[in-house]
């Protein structure tokens, strides 16, 4: 596949996100760019929360992770969707009652004006990071399909990527990013289809023989309830994908802005189970696509690559593919990708000029909308200089630290909410800040230790292991305050954004 036929089906791909955006911002204002105005269908949200959570990553990695895990990864799919439930019947109505815009305004409320900017901080800083890694591993492969054999710098092609995403994202804000997630959820379905489509075909399959294959195949196996101390247990990943879910959906200002866009609750409930049901369907279409990429390297008599995120790209650009599923790859690759790192941005935005700098999302004045347009440049800049760092200075460890610090970041997130849910206490607001930083760095000794000591590797309990050391330390600040010690809590939230 040749640089100008993928610049050409990114070309066509982004006129296409261009066009749905510009007519999704029309007549935008502040209120729009941060909530969609709140006046966006149920059923409209739902399609465009299937997408939402895969990025570029996700794209290329879940269905070369068959190789080692075989279809497993459904068993955490399976506590996605029991964990929306769970924000759907909790959260949500939370979030509506109070009438939020960014969903950190909970912990001032509950707690104080330190709680609410520590949640606001840990938040930037995770998802700034996340989205930057996830975004860069996409200029990374555009960089060998379309910039390096036509002699352009990686830092040009980030800038001009970033800066289209720029452009779409400044037009309407959390109304674009769900129409033209809309567009990715399209994009994505189809493109997985399509792949599925033309390997089988390729390996001389109808749809019967294609199902009989993958069925048939060693890595189809979806449960996994022999070894208790496997990676792999069933009740593991189930229980993983509850809390995961609650904390980097629920708790994640970049995936709620679209819930929370709905015209009520009762209909971002609905949404976020029907996208829940789908997405599980949706995870469960790669890993089948997964297996017939192990089908058809086998049958071409291809070496399997030291890396497994590089098996769905090998295959895309065989020789006795169609330049079509090329295509279909790289459309893919980029509308979750751009979708991706849009929404990031429009989030960081809005956390950042409401929980951060304080000003009125309801406000319409030119000031606001003055401020909210400097942040979203400034957003899309930082992001820029994360990328092009992790092009120089990085390395496959410290991409990986990057993604462990999602267990980490999150950790604290979580412990805050579920102690103002499960608690009544109070808790002195000023060192809020202490327990959020403490509890991670109190999670890595307690992770190293373990390794040390007994050899066991630290998964996903590593979110939980945070949250609960937060939790504990908010205990420890509410026996303080029980104690005559006065909590400083401030409600200056409530003066500045309510």
């Amino acid at each position: 596949m040749s640089p100008i036929t993928v610049i050409l089906a990114v070309a066509g791909y982004f006129a296409l996100l261009a066009l749905i955006s510009f007519m999704a911002s029309r007549g935008s204002d502040n209120a729009t760019f941060f909530s969609g105005g709140k006046k966006m269908p149920w059923l409209l949200v739902a399609i465009a929360t299937v997408g939402a959570p895969i990025s570029g990553v996700t794209f290329i990695s879940v269905p070369g992770m068959v190789a080692a895990k075989s279809h497993g990864y459904l068993q955490m799919a399976l506590g996605f969707i029991a964990g929306y439930i769970v924000i759907a019947y909790v959260l949500v109505p939370l979030f509506y009652k109070k009438g939020l815009t960014s969903i950190y305004g909970y912990l001032g409320d509950r707690f104080g004006k330190k709680s609410y900017k520590s949640g606001a901080w840990i938040f930037f800083v995770s998802k700034m990071l996340g989205a930057a890694v996830r975004f860069f591993v996409v200029c990374s492969v555009l960089q060998i399909l379309v910039f390096g054999p036509l002699g352009i710098p990686f830092e040009l092609n980030v800038i001009a990527t970033i800066a289209l995403i720029w452009l779409y994202t400044s037009w309407g804000g959390v109304k674009s990013v769900i129409w033209t997630d809309v567009l990715k959820s399209v994009c994505l379905v189809g493109s997985v289809i399509m792949c599925i489509v033309l390997i089988s075909s390729d390996l001389g399959m109808d749809l019967s023989s294609t199902i009989s294959a993958v069925k048939d195949h060693e890595s189809s196996q979806i449960f996994f309830f022999e070894d208790a101390m496997s990676s792999q247990y069933f009740w593991k990943q189930f229980i993983a994908g509850v809390f995961m879910v609650i904390a980097m959906t629920g708790l994640d200002q970049d995936m709620m802005q679209r819930n929370l866009a709905c015209k009520d609750s009762s209909g971002s409930k609905k949404n976020m189970i029907l996208s829940s049901v789908i997405q599980f369907f949706v995870i469960g279409l790669f890993l089948v696509l997964g297996t017939l990429l192990l089908l058809f390297m086998d049958h071409h008599g291809m070496s399997m690559p030291e890396k497994s995120d590089d098996i769905f790209g090998m295959v895309a650009s065989h020789p006795s593919m169609p330049v079509i599923l090329g295509i279909v790859f790289v459309v893919g690759l980029i509308s979750a990708a751009y979708s991706a790192a849009g929404s990031a941005l429009t989030s960081l935005t809005t956390s950042f000029s409401i929980d951060i700098l304080g000003i009125d999302d309801k406000s319409e004045d030119s000031k606001s909308q003055k401020i909210r347009k400097s942040v979203h440049i400034m957003m899309t800049v930082i992001m820029g200089l994360v990328i092009i760092a992790f092009y120089h200075l990085s390395s496959d460890d410290a991409i990986s630290a990057v993604y462990t610090l999602a267990s980490y970041t999150y950790g604290p997130i979580l412990g805050l909410f579920a102690y103002g849910l499960l608690s009544r206490s109070e808790v002195r607001d000023s060192l809020v800040p202490a327990v959020c930083i403490g509890a991670p760095l109190l999670a890595w000794f307690i992770q190293w230790w373990i390794k040390w000591t007994f050899g066991y590797e630290t998964g996903f309990e590593l979110l939980l292991l945070n949250a609960g050391l937060t939790m504990i330390g908010l205990k420890v600040t509410s026996i303080l305050t029980k104690k005559g010690i006065n909590p400083t809590k401030s409600n200056d939230y409530v003066k500045e954004s309510v």
